[in-house]
């Protein structure tokens, strides 16, 4: 009897722990959602930081208490490489609830490198040279006092590079008194008046600096309406910072420098629908699969007959590829995954590119004007979709991605299983940071972020971390595409099959300390987690 209830409890316990783990995965939380519309503008963040302390040293005898909801999760300019602990070495709970590993780059990458000093040495010179090709004036925090009796924009004043503004929004909030008196300077250009105010005094006019000055408080508002900006130092992307003071009083805004940026327009050759055909092509990259590439292309056909499939080809016998609608571009033999996808991408010239692997067949739920329409109607860059297995389950391989500052050693990486919140509108759509291998993106923003032809075999997060902050990344379950099924008796493998897999599935120490380096030293990295 012992027994018996013995396994009876073993078999309670199983059946309870399989029904809670299928009620988790069949009734998941509800998603926020969020209108990421094109009409829609950012948020601004609000971060308290160290650097901002001197705007509250004034009150430093008023007590405070943390709220400690609040203040854990603000960024304290540190980063720790940390894992979880495998505590339970078990397949189904780690299928359910996947472990967050760590790996810490600089052991990885240094330890087995003969001049570690000298690598870190080049990665803060290139690090340093990012830094100053990146920052902008405009990135400077700059906090407008309370009761003070200037008037300034605050930001939105921009000027084309050499061009004239008048600077909009200046004026003074005084009692009256004997004189009023406002100077402004500038790094980048000159000051000077649209108009000259009777009563108002002018100093250094045409100059980097300029005072008025007036006893009318009137007159002299009535001139700062006149105050011109004419930018003299050449840059692209730049922003120039005022000074702006009276008196005790001082305040600082920027003037945006640059160009205007050139739309780049498509022309669907329709004003009705989505001409598939003129506003995507389909891009792939094939290697040792012949066989696969042209099942894939015969799928196509079935659906979108016209649209045009451009393909990289880096196999060392090519062999032909025919029919129409197709552009083959024959690469060097093993070229690589990257430089392929590089390739193939560069020869596109309409609006979109829809990345397929060569492996992948159109169904009746690859439908690519799903695809179109939510980048046309929202201010996504790329959107991914699902892909089907054979055994008919579907993967969207949906991450978001964190940086933690680190410090002089580099930044943490972190990469977790999920997204951000679903799109208004669009009920089967998120917003993530990366998305699985199928995918349609926006084809100058994806050729902005390019793929490093360094990764040959392996590769496809390494993207989306280069697009981080460049690309608004989506995914949408509601689009489908089949991938052939890998399911094969080893004793049935045709020899292009036998030489992918030694080609696909070999990991040499080379290739994994070349992976290492992107990340260490390209990225800046010194810590990656993930689950």
């Amino acid at each position: 009897m012992r027994a018996i209830s013995k396994k009876g409890l073993v078999l309670v316990m199983i059946s309870g722990f399989l029904l809670l783990s299928l009620i988790y995965l069949w009734f998941p939380v509800k998603k926020q959602s969020v209108d990421i519309g094109l009409t829609q503008r950012g948020h601004i963040e609000k971060l308290l930081m160290e650097k901002n302390k001197d705007t509250l040293s004034s009150y430093h005898d008023v007590p405070y208490v943390l709220k400690e909801s609040v203040s854990r999760q603000l960024a304290y300019g540190t980063c720790e490489c940390r894992g979880d602990e495998n505590k339970i070495n078990l397949p189904l709970p780690r299928i359910l609830f996947p472990r967050v590993w760590a790996n810490n780059l600089n052991h990885a990458y240094l330890e087995s490198d003969p001049d570690p000093g000298g690598v870190i040495g080049r990665r803060d010179k290139e690090y340093s040279a990012f830094q100053r090709r990146s920052y902008s004036p405009a990135d400077l925090l700059i906090v407008a006092e309370a009761n003070s009796p200037l008037q300034y924009p605050t930001q939105g004043v921009e000027v084309r590079p050499m061009k004239t503004i008048i600077i909009p929004g200046l004026g003074l909030k005084q009692d009256p008194r004997p004189t009023h008196t406002v100077s402004l300077s500038v790094t980048m250009g000159t000051l000077d008046v649209a108009a000259t105010v009777v009563g108002v005094s002018i100093s250094g006019a045409g100059q980097n600096t300029m005072g008025l000055s007036s006893s009318v408080l009137s007159q002299l508002n009535r001139q700062l309406q006149f105050v011109t900006y004419t930018n003299t130092l050449f840059h692209p992307k730049t922003a120039d910072t005022v000074l702006y003071g009276s008196g005790g009083h001082k305040a600082a805004f920027t003037i945006k420098v640059g160009h205007r940026a050139i739309p780049k327009l498509f022309n669907s050759g329709t004003n009705e629908g989505y001409n598939i055909s003129a506003l995507v092509t389909i891009a792939t990259k094939t290697f040792l699969r012949y066989d696969k590439l042209r099942d894939m292309i015969n799928s196509v056909r079935k659906y979108y007959p016209t649209v045009l499939i451009v393909i990289a080809d880096d196999n060392e016998h090519p062999q032909p590829v025919t029919g129409p609608h197709i552009d083959r571009y024959i690469m060097p033999f093993g070229k690589g995954w990257f430089a392929g996808r590089n390739l193939a991408v560069s020869q596109v010239t309409t609006k979109y590119v829809l990345w397929v692997d060569d492996d992948f067949l159109f169904t009746e739920s690859t439908k690519l004007e799903k695809m179109v329409d939510i980048l046309e109607k929202t201010t996504l860059d790329l959107v991914g979709g699902a892909v089907t297995e054979v055994t008919g389950y579907s993967a969207t391989y949906q991450h978001t991605f964190s940086v933690d500052e680190g410090g002089s050693e580099g930044d943490c990486l972190h990469i977790r299983q999920g997204h951000y919140h679903s799109i208004q509108g669009f009920p089967s759509c998120v917003v993530a940071d990366a998305v699985i291998n199928f995918f349609m993106a926006r084809t100058d923003k994806i050729l902005r972020v390019g793929f490093n032809p360094q990764l040959s075999r392996r590769g496809h997060l390494e993207f989306f971390v280069d697009a981080l902050g460049s690309l608004h990344v989506g995914s949408c379950s509601d689009v489908k595409i089949g991938h052939a099924s890998k399911i094969v008796l080893p004793w049935s493998k045709s020899e292009s099959a036998k030489s992918y897999d030694r080609f696909r599935y070999s990991f040499t120490n080379s290739e994994g300390r070349m992976q290492t380096e992107v990340y260490y030293f390209k990225n800046r990295l010194k810590c990656m987690s993930s689950n």
